[in-house]
């Protein structure tokens, strides 16, 4: 599982990026939104997870360009706000973490996903 992490805080990118590696999961950090859809258009990633609050574009409207080319996919959200139910209402795997969040939640949400990602490809 191919994971782009965006995340403009230094430290933050580099201490979550390396928490998300793991079997069978890679992670490339980039510090923008702008290098994310970069990165992507390259080769398109399993899964995104995005900071909401970037300098530039921000993560909500890099999750709406990302699923306006594709709505089935992956998208995490973290923000320090309560998103509610609005982001499952832009696609069916549009997920929000509330920061700060705990490092188990976001593991248990990755292994959802990557395990959704190997039922889908049969």
């Amino acid at each position: 599982m191919r994971i782009l992490y965006v995340e403009d805080n230094p430290e933050l990118r580099e201490t979550i990026g390396m928490l998300m590696e793991g079997e069978g999961r890679t992670v490339t950090p980039c510090a923008t939104a702008e290098e994310a859809l970069a990165l992507d258009a390259g080769d398109v990633f399993d899964v995104v997870v995005t900071d909401v609050s970037l300098p530039g574009l921000s993560g909500t409207e890099l999750a709406r360009q990302l699923l306006a080319g594709d709505p089935q996919r992956w998208v995490v959200l973290c923000s320090g706000y309560e998103l509610g139910s609005h982001p499952r209402s832009w696609g069916p795997n549009v997920r929000a973490l509330l920061k700060p969040f705990e490092l188990e939640e976001l593991e248990q949400l990755l292994e959802c996903i990557h395990t959704a990602l190997a039922s889908a490809a049969g």
